[in-house]
């Protein structure tokens, strides 16, 4: 009788080789990853996929509703699994355990047994495909409530020494400025085409930025060049090496494990990538005056993406911080096709999100590979839950875009409004900084911040100089440790995140991935990955509780360190003369 379940290919025997790597060669695996497998474990229960799509609709939901207020809220697959373990377990004791035939072919039932850690670990690849916002509905989003253009799905520095006029521009903001202090009037300078009028460019004059704002764009351009240095410098010689040994099937306990089950076909793979690229490429051609990317531009974005994937996959899977493409892939095409806004933030998109959303599938798939579940069902569940979650996020966001008046529009909502959209007002500026007005007329010759291109240098360096001291004092192993992409890029999420967004992730990761796990190993393999579920599901589930239980009725508590700056002159100029609503006049 067939079943659901993916049948294994015949057992390889052990080589000697194999002897030598009979566990994984990592300390932190070894802690926490079991060494056995039970593959006779049903993957593709009614459990897995009931749990597993309303948890992927609830995150869509969730997450895209909570990221247009002031405080964005993420609730990560963390939470799912909290969430589904008793639920899933509850299911196992009352589900009744009756075999039903489907079209006399397939066997299957409601209850095959006790809820395993198989189902478990796929229904939280079903979460985190749900997990995040869609990138891409950043687009819509500041076409319709920013740029206020109708769509519709038929068409779809140092403050001292006031270094760059600091002083006429708030310290902290992500809003962008004219040479008096005052909100730049960004709709005056665009055309009937959606591209830049230059003789109104020219009348109103450059665009200004807070020093801030400008500073996290030069850390940004250092970030991506150091990535590069590091990866070269720090893991060139092993990555060379694991390239040459992957030919010699020098495999550890858990590649080994992994080979009962069948693996993906290559074909799969690149039938998607050939489906993504002709619809990609067809929206390029036939709705070009609508996206302004043109066909060249979608291939550009996407061997940006391949070239980037290995160097920033090596980041993230030594230090878990995965640095980002958005700021060099709108630098590239604001000096190739510059004028055009939305062609800036599709070719973005399409960079940078490619590269992103291949690491995170990457980090899935590892998952996958620690917990024994069959490649074949991690690849489908994840193709289901994107195109859920893509489905949902762009429901979501058409409700609220035409359901909130005024939606994004700081000057235009009430007093204490919740719907500011921060990440989108950032995405806004950016498409008028990259996309309308171009680098050249803000870090060229053309504009104020040019001297911020010499970060890109100073980033390739940086890598370059800690390998130096590191092969000079071989002794000192914390010399190694200091990872430059890492302390870069951690500003890129700033703006619209903030000091307060960071410091309780550095004070408790600093405690126990550092000293706890050096002196109390034993407590860290234990509880470690607990307690950070228990801290993220905790957030994750007092945040919808409090919206839904106040929220809704418009009662709020107010929280410390999450209203305001708490400094009053933050959102303010402080130089003599410049006049600005709500803020004083030195």
């Amino acid at each position: 009788m067939a079943s659901f379940e993916m049948e294994a290919p015949p057992h390889h025997p052990k080589t000697a080789d194999e002897d030598e790597w009979s566990d994984s060669p990592v300390e932190q695996v070894r802690l926490t990853v079991p060494n056995d497998d039970d593959p006779t474990l049903p993957v593709w229960t009614f459990r897995m996929w009931f749990l597993g799509l309303l948890s992927c609709v609830l995150l869509s939901f969730l997450n895209t509703f909570f990221s247009y207020r002031t405080e964005p809220l993420s609730i990560t697959m963390i939470s799912v699994q909290v969430a589904t373990l008793p639920i899933g377990r509850f299911m196992a004791a009352v589900l009744p355990k009756r075999k039903f035939k489907l079209f006399g072919l397939w066997e299957f039932t409601l209850n095959p047994g006790p809820f395993n850690m198989k189902e478990h670990v796929l229904i939280s690849i079903f979460a985190n495909a749900g997990s995040g916002t869609a990138y891409a509905v950043g687009i819509v989003n500041i076409i319709k409530a920013i740029y206020r253009r109708k769509i519709s799905f038929v068409a779809i520095a140092y403050w001292g020494l006031n270094l760059y006029s600091a002083k006429t521009f708030p310290i902290f903001s992500s809003h962008l400025f004219n040479r008096n202090g005052g909100t730049y009037d960004v709709s005056s300078i665009v055309n009937d085409k959606f591209e830049i009028d230059l003789p109104a460019y020219e009348k109103q004059g450059r665009i200004n930025l807070s020093v801030f704002f400008a500073l996290t764009y030069g850390l940004n351009f250092a970030a991506v060049m150091a990535t590069l240095t590091h990866v070269a410098f720090f893991n060139g010689k092993e990555i060379w090496g694991r390239f040459r040994a992957s030919y010699k099937s020098k495999t550890d306990i858990h590649t080994r494990l992994m080979r009962k089950y069948e693996d993906i076909p290559g074909w799969w793979f690149y039938g998607m990538l050939a489906i993504t690229l002709v619809v990609s490429l067809a929206l390029c051609i036939f709705m070009r005056k609508e996206v302004q990317l043109p066909w060249w531009g979608l291939l550009f974005a996407a061997a940006l993406a391949l070239a980037f994937t290995l160097p920033i996959s090596v980041i993230t899977a030594t230090t878990n911080q995965t640095p980002g493409l958005n700021v060099i892939t709108e630098y590239i095409m604001g000096v190739i096709y510059p004028g055009r806004p939305i062609a800036n933030v599709c070719f973005k998109t399409y960079g940078y999100i490619s590269m992103s959303q291949a690491i995170g599938f990457l980090n899935d798939f590892k998952l996958g590979h620690y917990m024994k579940i069959p490649p074949r069902s991690m690849f489908i569940v994840q193709l289901v839950g994107t195109i859920i979650a893509g489905s949902i996020n762009v429901c979501v966001a058409w409700y609220l875009l035409t359901s909130v008046a005024n939606i994004c529009q700081d000057q235009l909502l009430p007093a204490n409004s919740p719907w500011t959209c921060p990440s989108d007002r950032v995405f806004y500026d950016a498409s008028v900084i990259w996309g309308l007005v171009g680098p050249k007329r803000i870090f060229g010759v053309l504009g104020n911040y040019g001297a911020l291109n010499w970060c890109f240098l100073i980033g390739a360096l940086g890598p370059v100089v800690v390998w130096g001291f590191h092969k000079l004092f071989p002794s000192q192993g914390w010399i190694k440790l200091i990872n430059i992409p890492v302390l870069l890029g951690a500003t890129a999420m700033m703006p619209p995140a903030s000091s307060v967004n960071y410091n309780s992730w550095i004070v408790v990761g600093t405690i126990f991935n550092l000293f706890v796990y050096r002196y109390r190993k034993g407590w860290w393999q234990r509880y470690n990955y607990v307690l950070s579920a228990a801290l993220d599901a905790g957030l994750a589930f007092m945040g919808v509780l409090l919206y839904f239980s106040l929220g809704m009725e418009e009662k709020g508590v107010s929280w410390w360190g999450s209203a305001g700056e708490h400094c009053d002159l933050a959102a303010c100029p402080t130089a003599r003369g410049v006049a600005v609503d709500g803020c004083p006049v030195f």
